[in-house]
């Protein structure tokens, strides 16, 4: 029996569906594809239940086999090139039983691997007789965690089908809010433009050139796009939504970014590779603050954690010791603050600074040094200290080069002003490094 959203992909078949290297597939093309894959699947001896990893980015034929492992009810494990050196590890954790890798040609190369999924948690899914995803996590420790989901729960929230939208893909193949964008925009008939690299240039001329409507993305890269300027070169006037998450979002560039795109829906957005990304809604006031809307899951904050329950959270770690408590309720790890129905996330506890008894959240710390002028970028972590167990360090990247020594004072004196004294970084380092990971994520440790 056909699924759901192929059955509803038929019906736009003349349409366009994806544009990548600057070619576009329409929905007919992609369904030929899918159709390819399954007899592929089948000559391969990959049925319900297995486990395949696909090693590429958006193309035509990995979006593909994608949607063909999902038909065949397989689990579908994604990695990205730019995860290539992790890949023996992945597939082996996985229990990957072969890997198709897609060059940038969009040619595969296909590799059998001697092993039979054996994990408590995968017969769960392959006894439930329904398709898996596993998102590599690799969490605060740096340490990959798989996180095992049905995905066929998590596309239920698309069955009712949305406006049709051109959607950038700037979140990755790999990413669960990569997938869900592909998927979301897929449900709706719309056009999934992808890009080959994230450089704000880049990023800003596909907007232009295909007049894409939303851009999901996060914090980090779009305090890169206001600091590059080069969003003055391009006509961004079909942007309708900018989406960020994954990380706290400082308010300086928040309020820049509405100053700077004034007539663009900013949302706010949350998400886990263990849960998917949830649908929420932001405080109209433009502030940090946003509120779920309840759409089959339920929310609850204990001792300044949000703690969430849903049927499309995930059915556990391969590798790791899972979340959830005894009630099947997940702890995000994220420390909020409440103000009746809405919340602001304050950061990840492993974020957390503790400066004698002091909570410091590095998000806070960041927030108030990207407001100094010739800032381009900081990064807050935390520094073991005998006296006070930890004191706060900033790791920053100025826009124009500045003398150490002026800069310093100058960041201390603007931290004390905004700041209590214990938050105030002690330890100042500059630098021409990038901060952020290849997800546009801020990476906080020591040395790094």
């Amino acid at each position: 029996m056909r699924s759901w959203l192929l059955e509803r992909m038929e019906g736009w078949r003349a349409e366009p569906a994806l544009v990548w290297a600057e070619t576009r597939c329409t929905y007919g093309e992609l369904l030929d594809a899918v159709a390819t894959w399954l007899l592929e699947l089948e000559r391969h001896g990959l049925g319900a239940g297995s486990v395949v990893a696909i090693e590429g980015t958006f193309s035509p034929k990995a979006c593909a086999l994608l949607l063909a492992l999902l038909e065949r009810r397989a689990i579908a494990v994604p990695i990205t090139p730019g995860s290539h050196v992790h890949r023996s590890d992945y597939e082996t954790i996985s229990e990957a039983e072969a890997t198709f890798s897609f060059d940038p040609s969009d040619v595969v190369t296909v590799t059998r691997h001697a092993r039979t999924p054996s994990h408590a948690l995968t017969k769960k899914l392959q006894a439930r007789g329904h398709a898996g995803l596993v998102i590599f996590s690799s969490g605060s420790s740096g340490v990959p965690r798989a996180v095992l989901h049905d995905f066929e729960a998590l596309l239920e929230k698309f069955r009712t089908p949305r406006h049709r939208k051109t959607v950038l893909t700037f979140l990755l193949f790999d990413h669960i809010g990569g997938i869900d964008t592909l998927m979301n925009t897929l449900a709706s008939g719309g056009l999934v433009v992808t890009t080959p690299s994230h450089a704000p240039e880049a990023v800003c001329a596909l907007i232009e050139r295909h007049r894409v409507h939303t851009l999901p993305t996060s914090p980090t890269f779009l305090n890169l796009l206001l600091v590059s300027e080069v969003w003055q070169q391009h006509d961004l006037s079909s942007l309708q939504t900018i989406a960020y998450g994954t990380e706290p979002m400082p308010a300086a560039t928040l309020a820049r970014l509405a100053a700077v795109f004034p007539e663009t829906k900013l949302v706010q957005t949350y998400g886990m590779s263990e849960l998917g990304v949830l649908r929420s809604r932001s405080k109209p006031d433009g502030s940090l603050w946003i509120s779920f809307t309840n759409d089959g899951f339920e929310t609850q904050v204990r001792d300044g954690v949000l703690w969430v329950r849903t049927p499309t959270a995930m059915l556990g770690y391969l590798n790791a010791p899972d979340l959830f408590d005894a009630d099947g309720w997940l702890n995000t790890q994220d420390a909020v603050e409440v103000d009746g129905p809405w919340l602001r996330v304050l950061g990840r506890q492993s974020d957390l600074i503790n400066v004698g008894g002091e909570k410091v959240y590095p998000a806070e710390v960041e927030a108030v040094v990207l407001r100094l002028s010739n800032v381009a970028d900081v990064a807050v972590y935390g520094e073991k200290s005998p006296l006070t167990g930890q004191f706060v360090a900033a790791r920053v990247n100025l826009v124009e080069p500045e003398p150490f020594d002026v800069f310093k004072r100058r960041l201390r004196a603007h931290c004390r002003e905004h700041l209590e004294a214990f938050k105030v970084p002690v330890r100042i380092e500059l630098t021409d490094e990038k901060q952020f990971s290849a997800r546009f994520k801020k990476v906080r440790r020591p040395g790094s």
